[in-house]
């Protein structure tokens, strides 16, 4: 009796055991999208941005899709924040003839501002296949993981000017006679005699 009561005890801990590894793989939060390339690469590839990359704005994103990837040589790109608030909806654009099965080139230039207070630097790039036709079934998407530049707030800070010489100016004279007969040069920038003696 304390043998089968030891085997259904030692029983009932592994599969507890198992039970929370399995639980605790289900809440980390994965950092590393493994499966990117493989995931769509048969409809749409992505060069730029690449999963978990820091990125700030103007945000150039590129890459090739397939041409039923499009609609009207263009497809919705759509920038979320951690908290799933859209940050910008834009689309990119098919850089060659987009009616073919082959894969196309495509590009977007977007524009965002992120909340320096923000909870978390995450985000998520979203490249939607565009469906005209409104049916699920023609429904498709890639998410891209991406991490914010919290440092300036995701927008690229402007370069500031450089500094603007002083106008050259040419003087005309580089001596004065005093009355006494000694001579005085210019001082300052103004092309001003100093004081005669």
């Amino acid at each position: 009796m304390k043998n089968i009561l030891a085997v259904v005890i030692t029983l009932l801990f592994i599969a507890g055991l198992g039970v929370g590894l399995k639980m605790a793989r289900k809440e980390a939060p994965a950092s590393v999208v493994t499966n990117f390339e493989n995931e769509k690469s048969n409809l749409i590839r992505v060069d730029s941005p690449r999963p978990n990359q820091v990125i700030k704005s103007p945000l150039v994103i590129r890459g090739e899709a397939r041409g039923n990837w499009y609609f009207e040589a263009s497809f919705p790109v759509t920038l979320l924040d951690a908290d799933g608030k859209v940050l910008v909806e834009s689309f990119a654009t098919a850089q060659s003839e987009w009616m073919t099965p082959e894969f196309v080139l495509y590009e977007a230039t977007i524009t965002f501002t992120v909340n320096k207070k923000a909870s978390s630097n995450r985000g998520t790039l979203i490249l939607r296949k565009d469906n005209p036709s409104g049916l699920p079934e023609h429904d498709d998407v890639l998410e891209i993981p991406v991490f914010f530049d919290l440092t300036t707030g995701g927008v690229s800070m402007p370069t500031p000017p450089l500094p603007t010489p002083p106008p050259m100016r040419a003087c005309t004279m580089e001596a004065k006679i005093c009355p006494d007969g000694s001579a005085v040069g210019r001082t300052g920038p103004n092309c001003e005699f100093a004081p005669c003696p």
